[in-house]
């Protein structure tokens, strides 16, 4: 069962919390950190991108920006940006985007879940992304940033946090970006226990929905302070991570959709004619066409949009991987057609969050950058469970989850 325990948080004061609180260090360049945080000394972007303390190009993962975060959160701290709380607790964080409210409940999911299993993955991780990671939170004592987990849902734990959304929130802010923000602080003694026994009972596993970098990266951090400490007890803050966790069934993923740069030397009524063999392929004209149920495809290529429907026996129901439109697309066009054979390492494909629209799908093609798009229906959470309960991975870049955890409204100090 999963172990989720409370832990004191050091967080802004209310007065500055949107100034501190910024997006995640992995969905922006260098440059674009440094645009953000211009003229706010208070940007918890000090700390998760320090480089731009520096001039543009310096190297990111030199010795001096790492030195640099732990200066800046040293520095935080010492003049008030960020306090620690005075005792462990829990945390609601809610967000809200066009209209639709999610609430997770934050707290320290434990090291050992991750390396048992307990903690589910759906993802691989590169190694150099994970020693970057790891280098920061060795740095600092702590983790800056939070990950996005989702665990099956509990109605005892729904009960809590709806009762404790009936008080006022600690913060509520909207962001640059349109989304709310709104967290409230769990410090009663005996709710705080029963959230912990809630979790340690009735909550077998969790998924890790986004931020699959920086939980590995947490939790061989904790392994290395377990192996290096004689007098390890397993009650150490080094064994805990920060992770907001939402019930499942509030969580919706997002499409991600794809551009490819060329039809592999087949000319549009070819790479059509192809298409034919595995999907029945329709014209839908000008306007833009959004697929709307599994296994449907939207196609923008030369100024037209094309619904592709996939045909029986193109993939397998009882193959949690295979049955994903991602492999579809994969294993039935991008690989055989277009000869894409690693999404990963491929010049020749890019990945466009759904959040952009399928209207930047078009205007990518449209300024000749791209030749063609697709657009997918999105993976369900039924869909993501499944595969990370089988011990399967996803195909890269597969869920889109809206809105990003805002960082900097509390961290996790490994004391």
């Amino acid at each position: 069962m999963a172990i989720i325990k409370p832990f004191r948080g050091i967080r802004p004061p209310k007065k500055i919390v949107e100034k501190v609180a910024c997006l995640p260090y992995d969905v922006m360049s260098s440059d674009e950190a440094r645009k953000m945080a211009e003229g706010n000394p208070f940007s918890l972007l000090h700390i998760t991108k320090a480089e731009i303390d520096f001039a543009s190009g310096y190297d990111e993962h030199s010795p001096e920006v790492y030195q640099k975060s732990l200066d800046n959160f040293k520095r935080f701290q010492a003049e008030g940006t960020l306090q620690k709380d005075s005792k462990p607790m829990y945390y609601v964080y809610a967000q809200t985007m066009n209209g639709r409210t999610q609430y997770g409940l934050v707290g320290g999911a434990a090291t050992e879940d991750y390396l048992n299993g307990i903690i589910k993955k759906h993802e691989l991780t590169r190694p150099d992304k994970e020693e970057d990671r790891m280098v920061n939170i060795r740095v600092n004592n702590a983790n800056i940033e939070p990950v996005f987990f989702a665990y099956p849902a509990v109605a005892e734990i729904d009960a809590i946090v709806n009762e404790t959304i009936k008080t006022p929130a600690e913060y509520d802010f909207v962001s640059e970006d349109g989304f709310g923000h709104h967290f409230w602080v769990i410090d009663k003694d005996d709710t705080v226990a029963q959230i912990e026994n809630l979790f340690a009972t009735k909550v077998p596993y969790t998924y890790v929905a986004d931020g699959h970098h920086r939980t590995a990266a947490a939790a061989l951090v904790g392994a290395e302070r377990k192996s290096k400490n004689p007098n390890h007890t397993g009650k150490e803050e080094y064994n805990y991570f920060l992770a907001v966790h939402f019930p499942d069934n509030q969580l919706q993923i997002i499409d991600y959709n794809r551009t490819v740069t060329d039809l592999n030397g087949l000319s549009d009524e070819a790479f059509l004619e192809k298409l034919s063999k595995d999907f029945t392929v329709e014209l839908k004209g000008n306007d833009i066409f959004k697929p709307s149920k599994l296994h449907e495809f939207s196609l923008y290529l030369s100024g037209q949009w094309y619904a592709l429907t996939a045909k029986p026996g193109t993939y397998n129901d009882n193959d949690p991987v295979g049955v994903l439109d991602v492999s579809i697309l994969t294993n039935s066009v991008l690989a055989p057609i277009l000869d894409i054979q690693d999404l990963r390492t491929s010049k020749r494909i890019d990945f466009v969050g759904g959040i952009r629209g399928l209207g930047e799908l078009q205007q990518r093609v449209d300024s000749g950058k791209m030749k063609a798009a697709f657009a997918l229906y999105p993976v369900s959470m039924k869909q993501l469970i499944d595969i990370a309960d089988s011990g399967n991975i996803m195909p890269p870049k597969t869920t889109w989850f809206e809105p990003k955890l805002r960082s900097g409204l509390v961290i996790h100090e490994l004391e």
